[in-house]
């Protein structure tokens, strides 16, 4: 689907507000409300807009320390790589993992209340997963950036002339 200018004010003005109403959108966008829905429901259909999210704040909720950790296999065989990924999906404590490239299969986001807390994490869940070979862990200090993808991406998308 090539995007035009009013459908890409619609995406970056959801995803700054993802609760805004079609009235708000309109504004925001230069459309009526109904166009504004009419092009919603179509980014949806279209799998451009994949759903929608709260972001949780997870310091408030006692989970100030943010762990990036780095996991290398023992194997890189389908089979592994598939007991690996069900496995940790049921580790509460994974904020986001990503299948990588390079010297580390997976990177993981593991959020924890601090230090100690991770030590269990690691010990009891992490080290515990199928073929794991090496865990390397990074604690983060503070995050500087956390914008949305479509923030960056917005710029760099092909606008079409409708």
């Amino acid at each position: 689907m090539s995007l035009d200018r009013f459908s890409i004010a619609l995406l970056s003005a959801l995803v700054h507000d993802g609760r805004a109403s079609h009235v708000e959108l309109s504004e925001k966008v230069g459309l009526s409300p109904t166009a504004c829905a009419r092009r919603q429901k179509t980014l949806e259909q279209e799998g451009i807009i994949a759903g929608y999210r709260a972001e949780v704040g997870y310091k408030a909720l006692g989970m100030g320390t943010t762990v990036i950790v780095h996991i290398a296999l023992d194997s890189q065989r389908e089979e592994a790589l598939n007991a690996f990924e069900v496995a940790i999906a049921k580790c509460e404590s994974i904020v986001s993992c990503y299948l990588m490239s390079g010297t580390d299969d997976y990177l993981v986001v593991v959020a924890a209340r601090d230090i100690e807390d991770y030590e269990h994490i690691h010990k009891d869940q992490l080290s515990r997963l199928p073929h794991v070979l090496r865990i390397q862990s990074s604690f983060a200090l503070r995050q500087v950036l956390d914008r949305p993808p479509f923030h960056a991406l917005a710029k760099r998308l092909q606008v079409s002339s409708a």
